[in-house]
């Protein structure tokens, strides 16, 4: 995969970066930043009504709030009793669960019948996948439920009730695995990330009733409830507390509305009323009114809001959506540039001054190399072409993922130069003239483009120019994707197929597989697959092809007495992978870890628990590109190779990696079984579907899990010409046939080898 596709793949988190050069007197390279008046506020109109009060406003919360006094530590010394017997401490899997660490914060949306499948798909898709866990509480379910949503059908559509259910079941179920409870109503959008960001900044340990408070009907008491239409947090310890009272509550408190209910149950039984503003956190909101333009919308209230209601239709909730995508990318943009003039102002105090400062501002200095080894190379392209291609060729088309990225960076230069230069100039471009680019492994991928430009002055007149400009396409945060818990002590079961024209290669393979495995007492069993043809087959009596094999077999096991290594025979003209994958399935448990090989691969222990780590059940299956030495008779031709060339580590220098053989494969035998399972109704309607197929093919179209497809240093075979059979699919034979022709040899080795024998002919 080149480089630059592998960004292609990547969402950026901060925008395409220019720098130009136009002249001595204009560049961006290295800007001049002038500080602000010291009056001047820090931030803007959006940042002072973030989520945190100001200053004064904070500090006179916490003298008049009651519990806001700073935590005093307590020490608790440890004394070990000498009488007590010595308990074995038993230690979790995971340190959070050790340590009592919960998550912060689970989103419940009420929903009902009616809205399930409009407003409650549309709360969903938007915002629900913000949060760490979000459930859909209703009192009917629909017939269909909606794909990709948790649903809890309470049986009964009393808006009362299935509030009455829904606390309890949240405080049952996951009262003790989360700090905080977000209700709201599906007529609700939310701001997943503010409301993420305000509980963070809450006290987990207190009682805490938080959102919009109103007043009950008649405004007589002083104490109010929250509503519901805007959301509101209650925290765990809350929860445990209401929860003894909270049939009490069903029983005796006469209400319509649900969030009355709640409320009213809050504060006769616990005696806390709904607050806005807790420990210098606001809970912020916005009413939405009548045939409102979520487009025009832009009060400081709006930005600011926590929570947007009533939302009247899901097309609504998406504009919404996209419109508080925006606010919060301009925010997120601001902030950079406000971060970027502290940089610069700051610079000064530095060792190096501003002259230290790196373009761009705020992103990590370019990769310095301390050797020649260790140097970048720019990789040269125009529109059309690039000139380092993965095959090794000067030249090929710019096509797919490398087209996308270079067209995008045309236009973000001209785009740029003319949010610089206008009104007084514009630009529009006339084509490439050179483009450079390089992946920087510590900060992103950085270009240089030489571009011709057609220049319109305010009063008309053009003139065509070059100029150059660099762009850099930062790296974006690293995200950790996470994945099932996988261990090195599963048992890898070995499945060899040998045919008759490869069983010359076996010993070989036993060798390895005795000093790698047995030797090592790894968990590894062997098992081979003798495919017999048709006429072989029936000299079996007389003459067995494999029995040289068998014999083998047979002194490993004399020498390792504990150590049993099965065949099965197979008659078949086509040896086809599913087919031998059908036979070999059915012998096995369910949870067997299968690694399907070849006659050819030297097993080691190092591959092995690759194996382990990258396939795992019900998730993602592993097919490794094993290293393929070329041709020795095109390498090193009447010279013969060095004793050195024999380590794997050197041997990596004579070859590559093939990527058209998928002989080789780790995978589960339940997620090969149910894979299969899925082809069965395609195999009905052509028959000749499994000789057209491999296993790869089988996940890739019917398994739906993961298909890890990644070179294996460790994966190492000699040279060998494959047998390509024309019975097979077009597609796996052409594979063949490109496999046998990439491992003749390099195109280095290649030329030099037509080069020697033209001057044997000519001479």
């Amino acid at each position: 995969m080149r480089l630059s596709t592998f960004l292609a793949l990547f969402r950026p988190a901060l925008p395409l970066i220019l720098g130009l050069s136009l002249g001595c007197s204009l560049s961006l390279l290295m800007v001049s930043w002038t500080q602000g008046d010291a009056d001047d506020p820090c931030g803007d109109e959006l940042a002072k009504g973030g989520l945190f009060l100001g200053r004064r406003d904070a500090q006179r919360g916490g003298r008049d709030g009651a519990g806001e006094e700073d935590f005093q530590p307590r020490i608790v010394p440890y004394h070990k009793d000498p009488n007590k017997p010595h308990k074995k401490v038993l230690r979790t899997r995971y340190i959070h669960t050790e340590l009592g660490i919960r998550e912060r914060l689970l989103a419940g949306v009420l929903t009902s019948r009616a809205t399930l499948s409009t407003l409650a798909v549309a709360v969903n898709r938007t915002v629900a996948h913000h949060f760490h866990r979000t459930f859909f509480f209703t009192g009917l379910r629909s017939p269909k439920v909606p794909h990709g949503m948790t649903v809890i059908a309470h049986g009964d559509d009393r808006p009362v009730w299935l509030m009455y259910e829904t606390v309890r079941h949240l405080h049952q179920h996951y009262g003790s695995e989360y700090d905080w409870f977000l209700l709201a109503q599906d007529d609700t959008y939310m701001q997943a990330g503010r409301l993420s960001e305000l509980v963070g900044h809450l006290s987990a340990g207190q009682d805490l009733y938080m959102g919009r408070a109103e007043e009950f009907i008649g405004g007589e008491e002083k104490a109010r409830y929250c509503h519901g239409g805007y959301g509101y947090l209650l925290s765990r310890s809350l929860l445990a507390r209401l929860q003894p009272h909270l049939d009490t509550c069903r029983n005796d408190i006469l209400s319509v509305r649900p969030d009355e209910w709640l409320g009213r149950c809050i504060i006769d039984y616990l005696g806390l009323s709904c607050v806005e503003v807790h420990q210098g956190m606001t809970y912020r909101y916005f009413e939405l009114g009548k045939n409102a333009d979520p487009e025009r919308e832009d009060s400081v209230a709006f930005k600011n809001a926590f929570a947007v209601h009533p939302v009247s239709d899901p097309n609504l909730m998406y504009r919404l959506h996209k419109r508080f995508s925006q606010i919060e990318l301009q925010w997120t943009y601001q902030q950079i540039q406000d971060l970027q003039v502290q940089i610069s102002n700051l610079s000064h105090l530095t060792p190096e001054g501003k002259a230290g400062v790196t373009w761009p501002i705020g992103i990590i200095s370019p990769f310095k190399p301390k050797t020649r080894f260790e140097v970048i190379n720019w990789d040269y392209f125009t529109e059309e072409h690039i000139y380092s291609c993965t095959d090794g060729s000067p030249k090929c088309e710019m096509r797919g993922a490398d087209r996308a990225d270079v067209s995008t960076i045309l236009e973000v230069a001209v785009e740029r130069l003319n949010e610089h230069y206008q009104p007084q100039l514009r630009f529009r471009k006339r084509r490439l003239l050179n483009g450079y680019r390089r992946f920087d492994p510590t900060r992103g991928m950085e270009y240089i483009l030489d571009l011709a430009l057609e220049a319109f002055t305010q009063k008309g007149h053009s003139q065509v120019i070059a100029k150059r400009v660099n762009l850099l396409r930062p790296l974006s945060a690293v995200e950790i994707i996470p994945m099932p818990y996988v261990t090195e002590a599963t048992r890898v079961q070995v499945i060899l197929p040998v045919t008759a024209q490869d069983q010359d290669f076996v010993g070989n393979f036993l060798d390895m597989y005795v000093t790698n495995t047995l030797d090592t007492h790894d968990n590894v069993l062997l098992t081979f697959l003798f495919i017999y043809d048709p006429f072989d087959a029936q000299r079996v009596s007389q003459t067995d092809v494999f029995a040289g094999v068998k014999s083998m077999i047979g002194e490993v096991e004399k020498r390792y007495g504990d150590v049993k290594i099965p065949w099965i025979s197979v008659k078949t003209e086509v040896p086809s992978q599913v087919k031998l994958m059908d036979i070999i399935s059915k012998k096995h448990p369910v949870d067997t870890l299968f690694f399907l090989s070849s006659v050819w691969t030297e097993v080691n222990a190092d591959f092995l628990n690759r194996c382990r780590m990258n396939a795992i059940s019900n998730w993602q299956v592993f097919f490794p590109v094993h290293f393929q030495e070329f041709n020795p008779a095109v390498i090193y031709r009447d010279q013969q190779p060095s004793a050195s060339s024999t380590f794997a580590s050197e041997s990596l220098r004579d070859g590559h990696f093939d990527r058209h053989v998928f002989d080789e494969a780790c995978f589960y035998n339940a997620d090969y079984m149910s894979a299969r399972t899925k082809m069965a109704a395609d195999i009905l309607e052509n028959e000749e579907l499994m000789e057209s197929m491999d296993v790869y093919d089988i996940f890739v179209r019917y398994s739906g899990l993961h298909v890890f497809r990644a070179v294996e240093p460790a994966l190492i075979q000699k040279y060998v010409r494959r047998a390509c059979n024309p019975r097979f699919s077009e597609d796996i034979y052409h594979r063949c046939v490109l496999s046998n022709l990439e491992s003749l040899g390099s195109r280095s080795h290649l030329a030099m080898a037509l080069f020697e024998q033209d001057q044997a002919n000519s001479t």
